[in-house]
């Protein structure tokens, strides 16, 4: 059975962070859902790519996946912060020491607006790091903690999304994908 992954967005989303979440996690064979928080499936993201989401987050809220994951951008960041069952999803995940990711402003505006970065180590886009909780912030380009992996915006999507296959017991698999798409490792 496929590893489910749960990617919410939104309007004002990073467009080069949804997709390549969408793209790789799909390429490592996982089950991807686009969730859009809002009340209609197409999204348009903050540099005018527009998603056609899989589903209303509203249908899948009470699921359990393998992994959510996060992407950044503005005002996207800020609707995924303003949905309640997506924080709740967020809080059952980390409850249960399941694998979330976030990137770019979400790690912020996002998980630390809503107390789930705690003590661990953390990054996020620049002028972000200053939501994070005090002594969390590293400024590396990925930054894993336990079940919780961090990135700093559109530059580290790539690697942030590889970093997210390594973390799902894929390593390699993801040397594999870094290979054949000549990504850096």
């Amino acid at each position: 059975m496929s590893q489910t992954v749960l990617i919410p967005v939104a309007n004002g989303t990073e467009d080069i962070e949804a997709v390549t979440l969408i793209d790789v996690l799909r390429r490592a064979g996982m089950a991807v859902t686009v969730a859009s928080v809002g009340n209609a499936r197409e999204v348009t993201c903050a540099n005018g790519t527009r998603i056609v989401a899989d589903s209303l987050h509203a249908d899948v809220a009470g699921r359990s996946f393998d992994l959510i994951a996060l992407p950044g951008g503005m005002p996207g960041a800020e609707h995924l912060r303003d949905t309640p069952a997506l924080i709740a999803q967020l809080r059952a995940q980390d409850a249960r020491s399941g694998l979330f990711a976030a990137i770019c402003a979400s790690p912020g505006v996002v998980l630390a607006s809503h107390g789930l970065i705690g003590t661990r180590k953390a990054t996020a886009y620049p002028g972000f790091e200053k939501l994070l909780p005090p002594g969390s912030f590293v400024a590396e380009r990925v930054v894993r903690d336990g079940h919780l992996v961090t990135s700093r915006g559109p530059g580290t999507a790539l690697e942030f999304a590889l970093a997210l296959v390594e973390a799902m017991g894929l390593g390699a698999q993801a040397e594999q994908l870094a290979s054949g798409m000549l990504a850096r490792r």
